[in-house]
């Protein structure tokens, strides 16, 4: 009896201990994320009211269905994830396979990996505007010696190279991490089936694309879907490096529903612009969740 009582005395000072951090929890998330709902269904103009006004139901909602500019920032963002997202797993997965072999070069390459990753996505937005100057860039120093006419482009005021160098900054963070995860994940690939492609003639091609990728394929699936949330809520880079130009020719929704509220104060409309990525978001968190359960199991 002494044992159950020291059992639920255990299981109340856990409760205790853990009530600070879900306090902290409950006011920084949940509040604001409760109270965010209840204002996307208000009308409120923070530039001429300082309360919230009248509910208006779904008509915030609606408005965005409606509004051009949203429509824009979700083709933006469509495009930028579908280029990011594929460059990032190609280059990452061509990486870990130069450097799976075992070498003290690849060693001292594998432990450099993390650091592109590591660094604060402002920093890498504006080394990226600073390195894509037409004048200063060493970016646009490199392309002028091999292209002469290509010397002094405005590379970001360009809508499809603006697009495809913030594609780059994140793939140039990203990719390395995934390196790093593949390799992890070729260590623990059964020897036997390349063994057996061996003994049956296959190619080192043939090997790779009949072998390697299926035996690879929870992780790609797992890693594709991390990577997807993250360029989904891509904001930082689109601030450092672009603004959103030329024109919206790089304006993500996320950087769309931060312009909606802090630029134009239009705080109802962008609380329903931000529930929209939500449910983008928690779409593909339950698929990326669901894969990783798939695995345990």
């Amino acid at each position: 009896m002494r044992g159950i009582y020291l059992m639920r005395d255990d299981r109340w000072v856990s409760k205790l201990l853990l009530a600070p951090a879900m306090l902290v929890l409950a006011a920084t998330v949940v509040y604001p994320f409760l109270s965010a709902l209840v204002l996307s269904f208000r009308d409120w103009q923070l530039s001429k009211s300082p309360e919230p006004g009248d509910f208006v139901g779904l008509a915030n909602y609606q408005r965005a269905f409606g509004d051009p500019h949203f429509i824009n920032s979700v083709v933006v963002t469509i495009e930028y994830t579908i280029v990011s997202v594929a460059l990032s797993m190609v280059i990452g997965l061509g990486i870990a396979l130069l450097l799976f072999r075992p070498s003290l070069i690849n060693t001292v390459l594998k432990a450099f990996l993390i650091f592109p990753f590591a660094m604060s996505p402002a920093l890498k937005g504006f080394s990226w505007r600073f390195m894509l100057h037409p004048q200063y860039g060493i970016i646009n120093e490199l392309i002028g010696r091999v292209y002469p006419p290509a010397a002094g482009f405005v590379w970001l005021g360009q809508p499809f190279w603006a697009m495809f160098w913030l594609a780059i900054t994140e793939v140039w963070g990203w990719a390395p991490y995934i390196a790093l995860v593949f390799i992890g994940a070729l260590g623990t690939l059964p020897q036997d089936a390349f063994d057996a492609a061996k003994v049956d003639g296959a190619s080192t091609i043939q090997t790779f694309w009949h072998v390697t990728l299926p035996l690879l394929s929870p992780i790609i699936v797992m890693m594709t879907l991390l990577k997807t949330i993250f360029s989904v809520k891509q904001f930082d880079a689109v601030v450092t490096l672009t603004g959103g130009g030329p024109g919206r020719a790089t304006e993500t929704m996320n950087y769309y529903v931060y312009k909606s509220g802090f630029s134009f104060f239009d705080m109802g409309y962008a609380s329903a612009l931000a529930y929209l990525l939500v449910v983008a978001m928690f779409a593909f968190a339950f698929f990326y969740v669901r894969t990783l359960l798939q695995r345990e199991v």
